[in-house]
């Protein structure tokens, strides 16, 4: 037998420690545990420990540990019946000291796995809402909506671009999927249209004539603008969805977009559907004021006297007291775009760009106010659930209005402008904020579903079942079929699934059911190498090439058809996890590593273990 490659065996060794490794965590399981985060996203106060302890201590709860765990803090609890005892505890404690919107508590699942494991990165599979249970909804987004109000910002854009021109008009109104303009005389219409085409190209134009016979010109969105706009309206409304569901402090939330105009929102481990759609209900806005540097705002906030044209917030950092003008500059649906981006002297800064009839404003105000600071208003209404002496749950609607940014106006600009004075962290945030401070178009529940905690733990036991029987049905075959060769697919078959459940961790998938039917799958798919590998050995046999002979060729003329084979497969798998939706990826993702962890055993796992065990003797024959 030739010799056999040193990296082959040192290959075999170091990824079957690293998948092992990385599976060991799925082993420790999940115990409840009651979450508690700050809404704002700060970080919770360093004597929060402390008043999380007064209050299991006062109503006598026993817990396992209560500590902070990545930016969360945690109460973890041996059975679910204490688990809600704690939360419940908590809220009426928050409540009775005005804290109730300032934290978010939520029930969760921690895994019990070993710091010392979870500091080398070892984390076990997430599971997903059919396992975990939860709540599941199907979002469908108002595209119509954000299409008018991309036509109500052009019927005062385009005028506006026509007295700059000198052009006149005789009327606007909007018609349906159109804005129509009236002229005195066709030339006056030529040139309105060969300016308007100048500035916006993304509108489609065309001549008409009223009823009185006038000449008109009709504006409508292209076929190009209209995707455009839906496109961005699901998109914004996508990142507003993922940072109202992290307020509720949900492990391994899934929102994503579902076709052309739905997303899909799975919350494991929630139970409580009220209070996820009043959060996803919840109505926020964005206003730039300006900020009354004449007033006194400790003196406001401390004596309750805020001057006539003023109003008192505070800022979201530091809950700082500041004065505001009452008129607002511009408002969050008047910002056409955000990013964040450099100054000129390479600082960070966020680039805001607002419809015509808001740049105008800006640009008169901005012109009169060079050197004064400007604030950015968060406003939001939330559905807060307090709780009485009882312990009786008291839902209010609560206003939320934070300045999240005071910066210097540094010089004249109108539409489009950039906001200085933040690192480039708080120019990420600030941009994330501005972009999900409100929807971009209404949202509907077309569809909702709750998945009970039982009902997925039935689902983990009879899909653990499921992979146990034909995991031992193969095994068994093999032994059998091809005695020592297939005890060597046997071992493959079991490395090839810690390998499995080791990618699973490493990459953080989400496991589901039809993830869980991609292993079974695998499993099976897994021992088809292995069998073309033995029976290419016997062919090899009867062909009257010794026994080490038959093995080398065997391997290496098998390998090509086992390549063939599973990459057309994982072709497929690939375009699957591309083309489909949430459980379509679930499968395609376990498919697609358990080709190629099958791939790597059979071919490189069981030679190496064929080469050590037969390696220096002299057979007549090979049990196989």
């Amino acid at each position: 037998m030739r010799h056999y490659p040193l990296w082959k065996t040192l290959s075999l060794i170091v990824v079957t420690l690293i998948g092992a490794f990385y599976a060991l965590p799925n082993l420790y399981g999940e115990q409840p545990a009651v979450q508690i985060t700050t809404v704002s996203g700060d970080s919770l106060p360093s004597d929060f420990g402390d008043q999380v302890a007064r209050t299991l201590k006062q109503d006598q709860l026993p817990y396992d540990s209560s500590r902070l765990e990545n930016g969360q803090w945690l109460v973890r609890v041996d059975e679910t019946g204490t688990q809600l005892k704690i939360a419940d505890a908590l809220k009426r404690a928050f409540a009775a000291e005005n804290q109730a919107a300032r934290y978010t508590v939520a029930l969760n699942l921690a895994p019990r796995t070993p710091g010392w494991l979870r500091a080398l990165g070892g984390r076990p599979m997430a599971l997903g809402l059919d396992l975990r249970g939860g709540v599941h909804f199907l979002l469908q987004v108002d595209l119509d909506d954000a299409q008018r109000n991309a036509l109500k910002r052009y019927l005062n854009d385009v005028p506006t671009l026509l007295r700059k021109k000198d052009l006149h008009y005789r009327g606007r109104r909007l018609a349906g999927d159109q804005v129509l303009l009236s002229f005195g005389n066709p030339q006056t219409r030529a040139a309105a249209r060969a300016a308007i085409a100048g500035d916006y190209p993304e509108l489609a134009l065309s001549e008409a004539s009223d009823a009185d016979g006038a000449p008109q010109l009709s504006l409508k969105l292209s076929s190009t603008e209209i995707k455009r706009i839906d496109d961005n309206a699901v998109e914004q409304n996508l990142i507003t969805l993922r940072n109202r569901v992290n307020q509720l402090g949900v492990a391994e939330p899934l929102v994503q977009r579902q076709g052309t105009d739905r997303i899909v929102v799975e919350l494991p481990g929630v139970q409580d559907t009220t209070r996820v759609k009043e959060l996803l209900g919840a109505t926020a806005t964005l206003e730039y004021r300006a900020v009354d540097t004449d007033g006194n705002p400790q003196l406001a906030a401390s004596t309750g006297d805020v001057p006539p044209d003023d109003e008192l917030f505070y800022t979201r950092q530091g809950h700082q007291p500041v004065l505001l003008k009452r008129e607002a500059i511009a408002a969050g649906s008047e910002i056409v775009n955000v990013a964040p981006g450099f100054d000129q002297n390479g600082q960070p800064s966020v680039n805001v760009r607002l419809d015509a009839a808001a740049g105008q404003r800006m640009l008169h105000f901005t012109e009169r106010n060079v050197g004064k600071p400007m604030a950015v208003l968060y406003k939001e209404t939330q559905v807060v659930t307090n709780y009485n002496a009882r312990g009786e749950p008291i839902r209010e609607r609560k206003k939320i209005e934070d300045v999240i940014n005071v910066a210097t106006i540094q010089g004249v600009f109108g539409s489009q402008f950039q906001t200085t004075g933040v690192t480039n962290k708080e120019a990420h945030d600030l941009a994330l904020l501005l972009k999900s401070g409100a929807l971009a178009a209404p949202i509907d529940i077309v569809e909702e579903r709750t998945v009970g905690p039982s009902l997925g733990a039935d689902n983990i036991r009879q899909g653990t079942l499921a992979v146990i029987v034909a995991f031992g049905l193969v095994i068994g075959f093999m032994a059998l079929y091809y005695r020592v060769f297939g005890l060597f697919a046997d071992f493959a078959l079991l490395l090839n699934l810690v390998l499995i459940v080791g990618s699973l961790s490493i990459v953080h998938a989400t496991l589901t059911m039809p993830g869980i039917a991609g292993i079974v799958l695998t499993l099976g798919m897994a021992v088809d190498a292995n069998v073309l590998i033995n029976e290419r050995i016997r062919e090899e046999l009867r062909g009257g090439k010794t026994p080490l002979a038959a093995m080398d060729a065997g391997y290496e003329r098998a390998f090509l058809t086992i390549a063939d084979s599973n990459v057309t497969t994982l072709i497929a798998a690939i375009v699957l996890f591309a083309l489909g939706s949430g459980p379509v990826k679930g499968f395609a993702v376990t498919l697609s590593l358990g080709i190629l962890t099958s791939m790597f055993t059979a071919i490189v796992g069981t030679r190496t273990l064929a080469h050590y065990i037969f390696r220096g003797r002299k057979l007549k024959d090979l049990p196989v």
